[in-house]
């Protein structure tokens, strides 16, 4: 595409990507720097803020000068600067050193104006330029000797393929997950028992609605276990609130889920992954009558477009994303979206749709007609688990927590709560008695109508 010529810029005044100065400025610099920390720019040499023509003598001189300026930032912003009849053109092209600086102060463009960035402005600049990882940073809350229990690092060893009897400290610091004794935020997301304690907003929030919009709700769960937790959860969510099908084969007959679990699995390992661990929002999953919502908040990573879907990726959180390929989440990166379309494919069903805004990722899955017409029932025959079996069976009337692990004979707390309480209650099998206040002292839980019937069903109540 060719650039824009003089008169066109003029016509269109001054912006976001277009300054006019009538003669050479004495904060050319900041200019210069701003344009190179936005999208790039043209300053016009020449032109006043009306958009007359006033011109410029001696092109030379100032060609030279601006080349000085431009080569003062830190790093030098390559610039080009050509004479368009008595106006110097000053083009500042889309650079990739950010951030720039000019005399020791950091500028950007907003609007058509330049602005010196605060000292909370250049931090945020640097994460949103990918300068700055969360996940990489120390997590000063978390206290490895109060939060690592014995039962949570066995879990953590066995997830990412550690001998358990190694010294956690050690383990630790030889993944980069503790630097200078102190836990990163990847680390705290990956052993915390509520990961919500470390970033507030760092859970999963899922909800199933009648119809497909969000009028009536009917469930909503939080999930905010450990991230390994979390995406259990869901995925046992998914599998509670979905329709299956029996499909027959020659050994018997095979549960399908009516959208394919790969495909289900890879996008929440990507939201999980690559979400902006610093928004206030937390990754959402909506399940409508025509659809399946997956929504990351953050949009894409610096240096990521919409068009690299499929083919490349940059990951946001690349200490966090390499524990999860470690643990066996996720394979090579860049390949997440391909093996989605290929699941779909594979599976009959339609591909999934990617919608990308600044703020927001929203992959979403079409869901069949067929399969969601009023006359289906809810999934009745959630996929449960040896350890959801067992809480099923043990449950009798109205249960504490300490009551059921007493039944199931089992004495540490968290082990108890993401193993095998969490994902009760996902599967929609165990409710609570108090629903609205989670975490209320008095808590009991109970089997759901569902849960009765799943249990009654079950082959041997007593082994599971």
């Amino acid at each position: 595409m060719s650039s824009p010529t003089l008169a066109d810029l003029i016509a269109l005044g001054e912006g976001f990507t277009t300054e006019f100065k009538r003669s050479l400025p004495s904060d050319l610099g900041r200019e210069i720097c701003a344009f190179a920390n936005a999208t790039g720019g043209v300053i016009l040499i020449g032109v006043d803020d009306a958009g007359t023509i006033m011109g410029v003598p001696d092109h030379n001189r100032l060609k030279s000068q601006v080349q000085s300026v431009a080569r003062s930032a830190d790093p030098p912003v390559a610039v080009e600067v050509e004479s368009e009849g008595d106006v110097l053109r000053v083009t500042v092209p889309e650079q990739y050193g950010k951030p720039y600086s000019f005399g020791g102060r950091f500028f950007i463009r907003e609007g058509a104006t330049c602005q010196q960035l605060s000292r909370d402005e250049i931090r945020e600049f640097f994460f949103k330029e990918g300068l700055i990882r969360l996940d990489e940073t120390p997590c000063n809350a978390f206290d490895p000797s109060v939060e690592i229990t014995p039962g949570r690092w066995a879990e953590f060893a066995e997830r990412a393929g550690i001998d358990p009897g190694l010294d956690p400290m050690k383990v630790l610091e030889n993944l980069h997950l503790v630097k200078d004794t102190s836990m990163t935020y990847a680390g705290a997301w990956l052993l915390a028992d509520d990961i919500t304690r470390f970033t507030l907003q760092a859970g999963v929030t899922c909800a199933v609605f009648r119809g497909n919009s969000k009028t009536h709700i009917l469930d909503r769960k939080e999930f905010h276990g450990n991230l390994y937790a979390i995406y259990q959860e869901v995925m046992a969510y998914f599998q509670a609130k979905l329709n299956s099908a029996l499909i027959p084969n020659a050994a018997g007959r095979d549960e399908r889920l009516e959208l394919p679990e790969r495909a289900l699995r890879e996008a929440l390992v990507n939201a999980i992954a690559h979400r902006d661990y610093r928004s206030t929002a937390n990754v959402q999953v909506y399940i409508f009558r025509d659809r399946v919502e997956i929504v990351t908040p953050g949009g894409l990573p610096a240096g990521m477009r919409e068009e690299d879907l499929g083919s490349r990726s940059v990951p946001r959180n690349p200490l966090l994303f390499s524990m999860l390929y470690r643990m066996r989440l996720v394979e090579q990166i860049g390949s997440g979206i391909r093996r989605i379309r290929d699941a779909c494919r594979e599976h009959g069903v339609e591909e999934p749709s990617i919608e990308v805004s600044p703020d927001w990722v929203t992959v979403t899955f079409p869901r069949s007609v067929e399969a969601t017409t009023p006359h289906v029932t809810p999934h009745e025959t959630p996929h449960v688990t040896p350890h959801v079996g067992r809480v099923i069976t043990v449950l009798q009337g109205e249960m504490s927590r300490a009551e059921l692990m007493d039944a199931l004979e089992l004495t540490d707390r968290q082990h108890f709560t993401r193993t095998y309480l969490r994902p009760s209650l996902a599967t929609g099998l165990v409710d609570m008695t108090q629903p609205d206040s989670p975490r209320s002292r008095t808590q009991r839980y109970q089997l759901t109508e569902l849960g009765r019937q799943v249990r009654d069903s079950l082959p041997d109540a007593g082994g599971a």
